[in-house]
């Protein structure tokens, strides 16, 4: 059995998953915003044990790469790299909004659709998000930026467009009346979502170099980083 453990801590949620041989097998999640310090390390334990593992019997840690909140993405890859070094595995990064896109395509079943785009979005400040444009597929037409919401966005996109994330409030604020846009505001970023993009880094043997790995760092809060546990 090949087990991966997946760690998401971009945004205010805090969530792990635990993969099997490519399946998702445990989720545990908290949305009280900004728990990663406290948090963390204790659903890791928790999905651990319920799934009847020791933390010896992980093969890899994926994590999400961002973008994303500063201390959110720096605490899940304080964990992620001391339980990489600790257990002498590799280390595989997730881009957080791909995962989302990804999802969003499976839960509209629109993957035989051309003329769609999907665009997650993360929450910022005021009127910006942090976004990036993918086909229904998932293959990246625009990369991430910061751009704040305004009638004029999006102007170029003549196809079927789906926002999800949790930023896709403020873009339906604006869009709500263009027949282009649907809106998934509950499709928010989770480690379930990671699940396909990490097993495929871990195929394919996609790793990180643990040492000099940093996240996508895009916005600054302050928070304390947890002390990582014995996991055994």
């Amino acid at each position: 059995m090949t087990n991966l453990l997946c760690i998401e801590s971009s945004t205010s949620i805090c969530s792990v998953a635990l993969v099997s041989n490519g399946e998702l097998i445990g989720l545990e999640e908290t949305q009280d915003k900004n728990a990663h310090s406290a948090r963390l390390t204790v659903l890791i334990e928790k999905i651990l044990n319920d799934n009847r593992l020791k933390a010896k019997q992980l093969n890899a840690v994926a994590m999400s790469r961002g973008p994303g909140s500063y201390t959110g993405l720096r605490i899940g890859a304080s964990v992620a790299k001391g339980l990489c070094y600790a257990l002498n595995i590799p280390l595989i990064a997730v881009s957080t909004l791909q995962a989302m896109a990804l999802q969003a395509t499976k839960s509209l079943k629109i993957s035989s659709q051309k003329d769609w785009v999907i665009i997650p979005m993360i929450d910022a400040r005021r009127m910006e998000v942090y976004s990036a444009i993918y086909t229904y597929r998932g293959e990246e037409l625009r990369q991430v930026k910061a751009e704040i919401i305004s009638a004029d966005s999006f102007c170029d996109i003549h196809s079927n467009i789906v926002i999800c994330g949790d930023g896709a409030a403020k873009c339906r604020q604006v869009f709500e009346n263009d027949q282009r846009f649907i809106f998934m505001d509950k499709l928010l970023a989770s480690a379930a979502w990671m699940v396909p993009l990490a097993w495929e880094s871990f195929l394919k043997e996609n790793f990180e170099n643990t040492a000099y790995f940093e996240p996508f760092y895009l916005k600054d809060f302050i928070a304390g980083i947890p002390h990582i546990k014995g996991l055994h």
